[in-house]
């Protein structure tokens, strides 16, 4: 008889019939436009045609943009949702054993506090403790952290046992005292053990502050970076692995178990790498200006390539299986040569990979095993043990990017594995996102430089993966990595008309002509959409107003320079680096957000792009309007006055910031003064190259 499902899913027939309609209205309508661009430029007699370079320029980008839009569309071809049955899982003797991979790289970025918080969440899983090994990887060797680890466990052997008693669902002692107390009936004793544990956690607070400032928070380096996956290999070795950033604590107690409710399915848990979970965060404001809650990617386009091959894998807030990320290590006929070819030369981990369940891990009972244990560890956890194997390179997670989250999982299921996306409806995980404009663009920089790496490489998911993957899931993951090159067509767009108005050039068709009615329905279809996707989801118009305005943002600044990077990499001239996202949160930049008020305390190289831009639209609206209502001539250039206008409109922000302000947050005079200068430059330029 065969056992009841674990899981079930749901598909909204009504909103795949939506999306698969929108998408072929809106190709047809795309390619009209691609007809009437290459028509108007051969069969155009008129004398005011426009000139060869800005025509280039302006069919390119529309050429980019269908491009990426037909890649997007992808993502909303079989949205699905996906419920669990805990009740039906196996006893708890039964479960299979967990490993948590939480990682830090910065103490200064990254406060112990924060850390630990984390750590002792991950130990108050609902889930059997003889089954649950905790590791926390330092990349920054900090002495503060270490002493930090320590005082978390001393401070766990009180949350822990008080967690599992009342079974808190929230086993993050921050966010926990931070709340109201939940309703735990008539318990008996339950407020007093309460209060007691809170002066517990006051102290463990108190004790790390006098730390920060004794000891310090710099990243000296007298211990080497303690955790490896393949450190744990020969310790816990367990066949599942969570792994969670530094400020990403478990909100919902059961996400394991929910996690083996996939991994478990007699269907699916062959083929099953990962279930991601959605990364969600809790100092989203209403509005969220910056749209810091990513929304569009964890509610739109994960739910459509579920109903694929399976999500991304997104860094952070997924249970992976340990079988994929080592490939075909447990092969009975891999010799031992071999194994030692892509494992590295350690005896102990090559047999961990030959155990295939927890009880075979042998237990450590004396001092001398301890001894040699940790010298083992060390061992495989040194940075030169992974020189000439195949670690990083097919072996766990891949190097060969910054987003090394994104290309593992490509490979992954270039491999033959699938994946699911778990989005229950209680958060079990909640984080903390950039909420002002500087890390958020240095954030998006950073991502951005190693998409546009993945899909410059070899590996570029339109062409590694078609043959591996699905046609579908590969037009998924080469918009993800094609999404830096919208930089081209906003720069473009936000440029070419806006001087071809300013001479009186006109590049869209004239109000009274039937192409002008296919921009028209393009541009309307293209909100539209979004508007829709919003508000079923939840959202409002503000949202999706403040969303606009951050696409055209990151954009034009961390599109734009995380593609430069990429290219400068591609061509040997630079390096890609890491630099860890600042935690940290300033208390104004905090309170300017929750308001709904944009901060632009940034370097000019950040704000110069965007005030440019804006400087440029004002100068041709102005003059687009003044031109045509004395001389005449709207029909003709009305869409090139629109775009200004929708320009300016999108970025008043940015507006009020040069102009209205006179806080903190304003933009800064130098900035405003530089961003004049370019757009004199770009004018004079601009004139001289195309007219």
């Amino acid at each position: 008889m065969e056992a009841f499902p674990l899981h079930q899913i749901a598909v909204d027939k009504l909103l795949v019939y939506i999306n698969r309609s929108h998408t072929f209205i809106h190709s047809a309508v795309l390619i009209c436009m691609i007809v009437y661009r290459v028509s108007s430029f051969l069969f155009n007699k008129d004398s005011q045609a426009i000139p060869l370079i800005p025509w280039l320029l302006i069919f390119s980008s529309e050429l980019l943009l269908g491009f990426i839009w037909l890649m997007k569309s992808a993502y909303n071809w079989r949205p699905i949702s996906r419920s669990v049955f805990l009740e039906r899982l196996p006893p708890d003797d039964d479960l299979p054993p967990i490993d948590v991979f939480i990682c830090t790289a910065d103490p200064v970025r990254e406060p112990p506090l924060k850390v630990m918080n984390t750590v002792l969440s991950s130990m108050a899983l609902d889930y059997p403790p003889g089954k649950l090994s905790v590791y926390l990887s330092d990349d920054a060797g900090s002495s503060l952290t270490l002493y930090a680890i320590h005082e978390a466990w001393d401070f766990g052997r009180l949350w822990i046992p008080f967690c599992r008693k009342y079974a808190i669902k929230n086993g993050c002692p921050e966010a926990y005292f931070s709340t109201t107390i939940e309703d735990h009936g008539n318990k008996i004793g339950f407020q007093e053990e309460r209060k007691n544990i809170e002066v517990e956690y006051e102290k463990f607070k108190e004790r790390l502050r006098i730390a920060g400032e004794s000891i310090g928070a710099k990243s000296s380096q007298d211990h080497p970076a303690m955790i490896e996956l393949r450190v744990s290999g020969i310790i816990s070795n367990s066949p599942y692995i969570l792994v969670l950033d530094c400020d990403m604590y478990c909100n919902d107690s059961t996400s394991a178990r929910q996690a083996m409710c996939f991994h478990l399915d007699q269907k699916m848990r062959s083929s099953l790498a990962f279930v991601q979970f959605p990364q969600k965060f809790g100092n989203i404001s209403k509005n969220d200006i910056y749209d810091a809650a990513l929304r569009y990617i964890f509610v739109v386009m994960w739910p459509g390539m579920d109903g694929l091959r399976g999500p991304i894998l997104s860094g952070t807030c997924f249970y992976i299986k340990r079988e994929a990320l080592y490939g075909r290590s447990r092969e009975k006929d891999v010799d031992l040569v071999q194994l030692k070819q892509s494992f590295g030369p350690s005896n102990e981990f090559l047999r961990s990979l030959k155990r295939t369940s927890h009880s075979d891990n042998k237990v450590i009972d004396d001092q001398d095993s301890v001894t040699a244990l940790l010298q083992e560890t060390r061992f495989v956890g040194f940075p030169t043990y992974e020189t000439n194997t195949a670690w990083g390179k097919e072996i766990g997670f891949l190097y060969d990017s910054v987003v090394e989250d994104y290309f593992t999982g490509f490979i992954l299921h270039c491999r033959g594995w699938s994946s699911v996306f778990c989005n229950p409806q209680r958060p079990a995980f909640l984080g903390s996102s950039p909420t002002n404009l500087s890390d958020t663009l240095i954030q998006g920089t950073r991502w951005n430089t190693g998409l546009l790496e993945v899909f410059l490489s070899r590996f570029c998911p339109i062409i590694y993966g078609l043959g591996r993957v699905p046609l579908l899931d590969c037009m998924c993951y080469a918009y993800f990595s094609a999404q830096p090159l919208y930089c081209f067509p906003v720069w473009c767009l936000a440029i070419v008309p806006q001087l071809c108005l300013l001479n009186g050039i006109p590049v869209y068709p004239r109000v009274s002509s039937p192409w002008f009615i296919l921009y028209s329905v393009a541009f309307l279809s293209t909100l539209g959409i979004h508007l829709w996707d919003v508000l079923r989801t939840g959202g409002t118009t503000r949202i999706w107003w403040n969303e606009w305005r951050v696409w055209m943002t990151k954009s034009v600044t961390a599109y734009f320079y995380g593609s430069l990077d990429a290219f400068l990499k591609l061509f040997g001239v630079k390096e890609a680096s890491f630099v860890p996202t600042n935690k940290v949160a300033d208390g104004e930049q905090v309170k300017r957000y929750q308001l709904g008020i944009y901060d632009f305390q940034a370097s000019t190289m950040l704000l110069a792009p965007l005030v440019t831009l804006v400087i440029l639209n004002t100068v041709s609206f102005i003059w687009g309007i003044g031109k045509s209502s004395l001389a005449g001539g709207w029909g003709e250039l009305f869409g090139q006055i629109f775009l200004s206008f929708f320009i300016l409109i999108v970025n008043y922000p940015i507006i009020e910031g040069m102009m209205l302000r006179k806080d903190k947050g304003r933009i800064p005079p130098s900035a405003t003064l530089f961003s004049l200068a370019c757009s004199f430059l770009i004018l004079l330029l601009g004139y001289t190259a195309f007219f």
